[in-house]
């Protein structure tokens, strides 16, 4: 409004000149004396010069007035223009928001997520910026671990399947495994009694047929160890009139005598059908050999037993006597001889 004022004020002083002009030109060419005339044009000249004066400051401050309105309409409309492309780019962030919106709405809704509930459990000291780096960091993280597998999830149930076959497996199989150590541990529970229980009564039957070979005397087995399934045996043997502390000093046919020993003490443990005995009374003197056939009659009653000798003390215990003779040379033949039924016959002549 000042500057349409201005303006006006301004055209009318610019009227106000131009008439003062014509009307200054129109004075010049009149009748009046020219004295008078020019005195008095003079006078009015001076005053329409005073007054145009007077108009061309005024004219200069409407100008100037309007330069300086002019300026703030410029400054006006660019503060105008200013907050329009201000307001333009609210517009387009409202509008970005309003579509991140949208589709974090429509990405919750696809994963089946309650945004009111959502919104209900977001603490209220929750900021923006920290959020969306977090949210950054995930997605760096996701990137790193490649593209998304389309098949995973047919993979990841064919893998549960195998999972789960093997874990029955596994099951089965360590069902099975304490099963058999189960079996193992009642086996070695049995084995250790029944080894301590032969064990002692080998041990006792060899401490009874040693004295009986050697006329007196002593003999024992002992363990190596307290776990009867790993010691070892050892066999400690005296014969009657020696201190010794190991079997090594003994002479052949102590030594021979004390497996003979240990070996009827299996038999009476366990007897067998029969059992050959190979010259074992060849390192033997006769007191040795006389106690030696004496512990044969008594096993005799359970063993069979076949006796190679060359020994006449051992003929003289057997019940039947095989000889083999060659008669003719490159030629062996069997002789067979009853000595019971030769001594009846014998004591009949």
């Amino acid at each position: 409004e000042s500057t349409r004022r201005l303006a006006a004020r301004r055209e009318e002083t610019l009227a106000r000149k131009v008439r003062l002009e014509t009307a200054l030109e129109g004075s010049a060419s009149a009748d009046a004396p020219l004295e008078t005339r020019l005195a008095e044009l003079v006078r009015r000249r001076e005053g329409v010069e005073g007054e145009l004066n007077v108009s061309r400051q005024e004219s200069e401050r409407v100008e100037l007035a309007i330069r300086e309105d002019a300026d703030k309409v410029r400054d006006i409309e660019g503060e105008v223009e200013r907050r329009r492309e201000r307001l333009e780019r609210e517009k387009l962030a409202v509008r970005e928001t309003a579509s991140r919106l949208q589709g974090i709405i429509e990405r919750l809704e696809e994963g089946k997520h309650d945004v009111e509930r959502l919104a209900e459990e977001l603490p209220e000291s929750a900021d923006e910026e920290e959020l969306r780096r977090s949210l950054e960091d995930i997605e760096t993280r996701i990137g790193r671990i490649g593209p998304v597998n389309l098949v995973a999830i047919e993979e990841f149930e064919e893998q549960s399947e195998r999972k789960m076959y093997l874990d029955r497996q596994h099951e089965d199989l360590t069902s099975a495994l304490a099963t058999l150590e189960g079996v193992i541990r009642k086996i070695d529970r049995e084995t250790r009694a029944r080894f301590r229980e032969t064990f002692e009564r080998l041990n006792e039957g060899f401490k009874s047929f040693f004295p009986q070979l050697f006329g007196g005397g002593g003999a024992a087995l002992t363990l190596t160890d307290d776990d009867y399934l790993t010691a070892g045996v050892t066999v400690m043997a005296r014969p009657p009139g020696k201190r010794n502390s190991t079997i090594h000093p003994l002479s052949g046919g102590e030594k021979a005598l004390t497996a003979v020993s240990l070996l009827f003490a299996f038999f009476e443990l366990n007897p067998a059908p029969f059992c050959l005995l190979d010259e074992v009374d060849a390192p033997l003197d006769d007191a040795n050999v006389e106690r030696y056939c004496n512990t044969l009659k008594s096993l005799a009653e359970r063993t069979q037993l076949v006796i190679i000798t060359h020994n006449k003390i051992t003929m003289e215990a057997a019940h039947v006597l095989i000889g083999v003779t060659m008669s003719e040379p490159g030629v062996s033949r069997l002789v067979a001889v009853d000595v019971e039924r030769a001594v009846e016959l014998a004591a009949s002549r």
